[in-house]
Order: C-alpha cells, then sequence, then structure tokens
C-alpha cells in the first residue's frame, strides 16, 4: 500500500513539473493580438516568449509568410494587462544566451497613442544570425591582414 501511495505522489509531481515546465497549466487570462514583420525570424517558434526588459508579457501565438511581400508576421498575444504599449514601440528577435531559445524583446516608445488588438509594430530588428557574424568576422580579418613591423 505504501509503494502504491509514493507511486500516485511520484506520478503526480512529474505531471505537475511537465504543466509547469511547457506553461501548460497556466491559467492565461486575456490577451490581445500584435503583429510584427521582419526580414528573418531566425530560429523563432510559436510559443517562444515576448519580453520586456526580461519580463515575460506574452507568448509568440502564430509565424506565417506575408503572401504579398514575402516577409515572416509574427503573431504575438499579449497580456491585457500590458496594454500601455505606444504605437512607437519596437519589437527585436533576440537570443537567450549565447546558443539559447530566441524570444521576441519588446522596447516600449514614448507615444501617448497606443497600440491595440491587431496593430502592426512598425519598428522591428530582425534577428541576428550567429552564422553570418562569424562569416563576416572570417571575412574581414582575410580581407585587411595585420601589418607587421614598424
Amino acid at each position: 500500500m505504501w509503494v502504491g501511495i509514493f507511486m500516485i505522489i511520484g506520478i503526480g509531481s512529474l505531471l505537475m513539473l511537465a504543466l509547469q515546465v511547457s506553461d501548460a497549466g497556466r491559467g492565461g487570462g486575456e490577451t490581445y493580438r500584435l503583429e510584427a514583420r521582419f526580414d528573418n525570424i531566425g530560429g523563432l517558434t510559436v510559443k517562444a516568449p515576448v519580453m520586456i526588459g526580461g519580463v515575460r508579457v506574452g507568448r509568440v501565438a502564430d509565424i506565417w509568410i506575408d503572401q504579398e511581400d514575402y516577409v515572416p508576421v509574427v503573431g504575438m498575444d499579449i497580456e491585457k494587462k500590458y496594454d500601455a504599449l505606444s504605437v512607437d514601440s519596437g519589437a527585436a528577435i533576440l537570443t537567450a544566451g549565447l546558443l539559447g531559445s530566441q524570444y521576441v524583446g519588446l522596447t516600449p516608445g514614448f507615444s501617448d497613442i497606443y497600440l491595440e488588438q491587431g496593430d502592426t509594430v512598425e519598428l522591428t530588428q530582425s534577428a541576428i544570425q550567429l552564422e553570418t557574424l562569424i562569416g563576416q568576422f572570417i571575412f574581414s580579418q582575410g580581407a585587411n591582414p595585420d601589418k607587421e613591423g614598424g
């Protein structure tokens, strides 16, 4: 009997841990949708966090290609309590750590006019690709070798 109780507690604990890690157990609350267009989204995925100054304010809800411009569009569900984002706010795709997962970082603006349901964040910065940076560094070193002597 004690082994059975211990097993039930263990399985329940693992289930709670799994729900916390996946955020599936979170009630969520009310949100509103914002969109942002980027030239390159890198490895950004659906359900990636949307953050302001390191504080999670929402999640990436959808990613698609605009059929007219053929650029990636990111749909973000932002919690209603953060509804005072001004129209001159910016969005950037950032990386958590050197090789960490990507997320959308919002930078609040200073306008008195606020973004509403369905609005588009106009100021965006695409994902920085580590491979591109390394390639630029290598080729810039090869093109301008250090001159010795003096």
